[in-house]
């Protein structure tokens, strides 16, 4: 099962490397992972999506309490949340292809960050099913290029208030 789990984490160097070093050595792989700062100033929001069951995510949970610099630790998966990814993609062009690629990125709600003769380089954020479906409608033109930043995520309403 795939679980989103978000920590809140003093913002103190070694913090990632030593919640890294631990779920590695507890065998999970992170599919994805964002640190960043937070509304408090002395606070950074790490969120990252693992695969386990039940039973595996609480061991995981009660391990990351047990960590001095976690403030807070809360898995999101069963609570009702908004997750964004953000991929910055490197696509070959050129002008005959520049208003088909260009109503492609519209469709997404993207955006056309940098273009040169040959060169089309695009933002597009949301989920990860609407990402990968934009990479896949992309691929045929040609990807010199691809980032992505790790997922984010909120709890909606005011339970993010209580928790991570």
């Amino acid at each position: 099962m795939r679980h989103v789990i978000c920590a809140l984490v003093q913002n103190q160097p070694g913090v990632l490397a030593q919640i890294s070093g631990m779920l590695a050595s507890r065998g999970f792989n992170i599919d994805s992972l964002a640190v960043g700062e937070t509304e408090v100033q002395d606070l950074s929001r790490m969120t990252f999506v693992v695969h386990g069951d039940d039973a595996e995510l609480e061991q995981l949970r009660k391990q990351l309490d047990k960590v001095v610099t976690v403030v807070r630790v809360m898995d999101i998966s069963t609570e009702n949340f908004v997750e964004r990814d953000l991929m910055l993609i490197k696509i070959k062009s050129n002008p005959a292809q520049l208003v088909e690629m260009s109503l492609l990125v519209e469709m997404f709600r993207g955006r056309v960050v940098d273009v040169t003769h040959d060169t089309l380089m695009v933002e597009v954020s949301g989920t990860e099913g609407k990402i990968e479906a934009f990479i896949d409608l992309i691929r045929p033109y040609g990807i010199i290029e691809l980032a992505r930043t790790g997922r984010i995520a909120l709890v909606r309403g005011n339970l993010g208030e209580k928790s991570a």
